[in-house]
């Protein structure tokens, strides 16, 4: 039987250290990636890895799953394999016995207070971008390459794909500018 930590976070700047420490754990499957989905390469590993009798510790809820149809087949699919499943801050252990109402309760419940509060957190992130488009203080990400440097390429004669690979950007980037620059040349033309 081993205690196995599932840690993550989800850009690569943020620190993981906080999370389950000073917990003795066997293993440790450490992540650097949104809880979107469940299709995450350590998340995927940890359940391959797991066998009946081990206990899997997350720090919360939220480390583990961001919508409640993710969380809720997690805890089943852990818990199915003959697994306990405890998350440390929230102080909540499950395992395969359904008879423990109030955990599956609580578990709804945090379960749908996470997902509110992500998609709070997104609406007023758009918010706040249109506020800074419309204030002119917003550009998006910086550009990597200039527009010049492709319409430069394009005009010496370079394909799409070679100025795309030469600059290091997609092929999209350079459809892009070479429409906009057409229709820039086709309006000056008149």
């Amino acid at each position: 039987m081993a205690k196995v930590g599932y840690v993550r976070v989800s850009t690569v700047d943020q620190n993981t250290e906080r999370q389950l420490d000073g917990i003795q754990l066997d293993k440790v499957f450490e992540e650097k990636a949104s809880a979107r989905n469940v299709s995450r390469p350590k998340l995927v590993e940890l359940l391959d890895y797991i066998r009946e009798g081990d206990e899997v510790i997350v720090h919360d809820i939220s480390r583990l799953a961001r919508n409640i149809e993710d969380l809720h087949g997690l805890v089943r699919q852990i818990t199915h394999k003959g697994c306990v499943l405890r998350f440390q801050k929230e102080s909540l252990t499950f395992t395969n016995d359904k008879s423990d109402a109030i955990s599956q309760l609580l578990l709804a419940m945090l379960g749908a207070v996470y997902q509110f509060e992500r998609t709070v957190m997104l609406e007023r992130q758009k918010e706040g971008i249109a506020i800074a488009k419309a204030k002119g203080k917003y550009k998006g990400r910086p550009k990597s390459v200039s527009r010049d440097a492709i319409v430069t390429l394009l005009q010496g004669g370079a394909s799409m794909r070679n100025a795309a690979r030469e600059l290091g950007i997609s092929l999209s980037t350079v459809q892009r500018v070479k429409i906009e620059s057409r229709m820039v040349i086709g309006a000056n033309d008149g």
